[in-house]
C-alpha cells in the first residue's frame, strides 16, 4: 500500500481533509467568539452553565485541529479578537438577546458542527482524523441532548406543528 500503511498519523493528510479541519477550526472559532458574546446577554444561569462548556468544547477542538495543521505544515485560520466580559444589566433590553434566542442559536450551530463532523468522517482517509471528529460528533450529539431537554423545561422549544389525531384512512 504504500504511503497509506503503518500508522495513520505518519500518512499524508489528502487536499479535502486539510481543507475540512482549516474551515471546521474556523468555524469553531467564530462560534468561541460568539459563545462569549451570548454567554453576556444569557440572564439563566443553567443556559449560562451549558454555554461555558461549549466555550471549553470549542477551545478543545481548535487547539487539536490546529496542532494537526501545524504539525502538518499548513497555517490555521486566524482567531477573532476576544470580547470584552459584559454585565447583563449594562446591555439594553432591546438590544438583548433573550435566552430563548441565544438557546435556538445555540442549537443551530450544534446541528451545523454535526453536519460538519459528519461530513469530515466520511470524506477522511486517515483513520486518526475520522475517530478525532467521531469524538466530536458525539460531544456535540449529547450537548444537543442536553440543550434539548434544557429548551424543555424551560419552555423554549418552539415545535412545529404537533399531529396529535390521526384521521382514519378511508378507502373508496
Amino acid at each position: 500500500m504504500g504511503i497509506l500503511d503503518g500508522n495513520p498519523k505518519h500518512e499524508p493528510m489528502h487536499y479535502g481533509e486539510i481543507y475540512a479541519l482549516w474551515a471546521f477550526s474556523s468555524q469553531t472559532k467564530l462560534a468561541f467568539t460568539g459563545y462569549h458574546t451570548l454567554r453576556n446577554h444569557a440572564g439563566d444561569s443553567d443556559l449560562r452553565e451549558f454555554m461555558k462548556e461549549l466555550i471549553d468544547v470549542a477551545a478543545k477542538e481548535t487547539d487539536d485541529c490546529d496542532a494537526l495543521l501545524i504539525k502538518n505544515g499548513i497555517t490555521p485560520p486566524p482567531s477573532p479578537p476576544e470580547k470584552p466580559k459584559a454585565n447583563l444589566e449594562d446591555i439594553p433590553a432591546g438590544a438583548r438577546f433573550t435566552d430563548q434566542e441565544i438557546s435556538a442559536s445555540l442549537s443551530v450551530d450544534l446541528i451545523i458542527g454535526l453536519n460538519m463532523c459528519s461530513q469530515i468522517i466520511g470524506q477522511a482517509i486517515r483513520e486518526d482524523i475520522g475517530m478525532l471528529f467521531t469524538k466530536y460528533h458525539q460531544t456535540k450529539t449529547s450537548l444537543s441532548s442536553k440543550l434539548l431537554r434544557m429548551n424543555k423545561a424551560k419552555g423554549w422549544l418552539v415545535p412545529p406543528p404537533l399531529q396529535l389525531q390521526t384521521k382514519e384512512l378511508v378507502h373508496s
